[in-house]
């Protein structure tokens, strides 16, 4: 079982500069990875990617923001101007290469911050001010079409590219002081599954049930704080649970049905998620069956997860161990796990599916979501893993199986 010992007092510290070499090698890597692709410069707009970069941290990515990073020399970090202190604050970038855009550019239709933030980019010399190779986040959450049109309008003679992910992939393996931080949010994780199933009681309203969940989140541990999570505890109740991302309403929990809870522990945006299932009385027969299939299905998914191994080959364990008991499962079993900002909590690189040859390495963590979701009913699920050279390691350790209240 992982422990707090596990966190050093630089890594538990709210300093974010104590990270300043680690965000440094990590810009290091990505320039270098540019300068391999021909590439004059990158433009990161993920939030979990400006964190894993720089530090910054706040709730302003609801607003055009970037991380521009030439392919050598310094990056600039450009946000709202009001959010600019915050970037100061958080970020381990030195002042001189923070910005901040006039307000004036917010909520407009005849101008846009993207056009500020091209025009500041080509004047500090990071985009190129002729013809060149600058990619861009062309998935991430928070860039809009409007954004890029912006963008290439202002900047006509650049050739804008997709990133592909490029530093999503690079988070995918964790350093060791991310494996701590890993660690430390799985202890945070389950104290939130701990007070989600004392919760769960007949009569209780389900707003009620995740009031308890989140103020768990919060609070964390007493020595690690909890953080807010990327996606709200989900708890689909009776007839909805076999439908997965359902949040929450106001009715009442009876007895005779069964809630499933998908919550994460999140300590310095790192996250953990976990799902457990809960029967309010003796559950029927076919929830019992599929609990026990499910769970024998996971075991030989974890024993197939070990460095060298390949998320197909863990993904055809669990599938056909899961079919010797008559059961399907049509949608991916996991997926790549680290830092989080809304609205997700997945690296959006690696999954644990059959068309997905990506050797196993010793520090990726993923979220293995067996959740098996029927017409009006449904069991769910999961483990947060780490891998390791001596095989898979659970970040959340917690009673596993159907969770039967009496």
């Amino acid at each position: 079982m992982s422990d707090i010992t596990h966190v050093t007092a630089a890594e538990q510290t709210a300093d974010p500069h104590v990270l300043r070499p680690e965000h440094e090698e990590r810009m290091a890597r990505l320039q270098v990875a540019l300068q391999d692709a021909d590439h004059d410069a990158t433009i990161v707009t993920d939030p979990a990617n400006l964190y894993y970069l720089t530090g910054y941290n706040a709730w302003s990515f609801y607003m055009p923001q970037a991380l521009l990073v030439p392919a050598s020399g310094l990056a600039h970090l450009v946000l709202r101007a009001m959010d600019a202190r915050g970037g100061q604050h958080s970020a381990t970038l030195p002042e001189a290469q923070i910005h901040g855009y006039p307000e004036h550019y917010v909520h407009r239709t005849d101008i846009h911050p993207w056009e500020w933030i091209a025009e500041r980019g080509r004047e500090l010399g990071v985009l190129p001010a002729g013809p060149g190779r600058v990619t861009a986040e062309l998935d991430a959450h928070y860039f809009t079409p409007r954004g890029f049109l912006a963008l290439g309008r202002t900047l006509p003679q650049l050739q804008l590219l997709d990133s592909q992910e490029l530093v999503n992939w690079m988070r995918a393996v964790k350093s060791d002081t991310e494996i701590a931080l890993m660690r430390a949010a799985g202890q945070v994780t389950r104290q939130a599954m701990r007070a989600a199933i004392d919760a769960l009681q007949e009569g209780r309203r389900q707003c009620d049930v995740v009031s308890d969940i989140q103020c768990a989140q919060s609070k964390g541990t007493p020595s690690l704080g909890g953080d807010y999570p990327a996606i709200v505890p989900m708890l689909p109740t009776g007839s909805t649970a076999g439908t997965p991302h359902l949040t929450w309403c106001e009715d009442t929990l009876r007895r005779g049905e069964a809630t499933t809870i998908e919550l994460a522990g999140v300590h310095r945006r790192y996250h953990v998620p976990l799902a457990r299932t809960v029967s309010l009385g003796p559950p029927p027969p076919r929830l019992a069956r599929t609990a026990e299939a499910t769970g024998l299905a996971l075991e030989k998914a974890l024993a197939a997860m070990r460095p060298g191994s390949t998320p197909a080959l863990v993904h055809r364990a669990f599938t056909q161990e899961l079919s010797r008991h008559g059961l399907h499962k049509d949608s991916r079993i996991g997926y790549s796990i680290g830092i989080g900002y809304p609205p997700d909590w997945g690296e959006r690189t690696v999954s644990l599916r059959s068309e997905d040859d990506t050797p196993l390495r010793p520090g990726m963590c993923f979220h293995m979501i067996l959740g098996m979701w029927m017409d009006d009913w449904g069991y769910e699920t999961s483990e947060s893993v780490l891998v390791t050279d001596d095989g898979p390691e659970l970040l959340a350790p917690f009673d596993q199986g159907l969770v039967i209240h009496p």
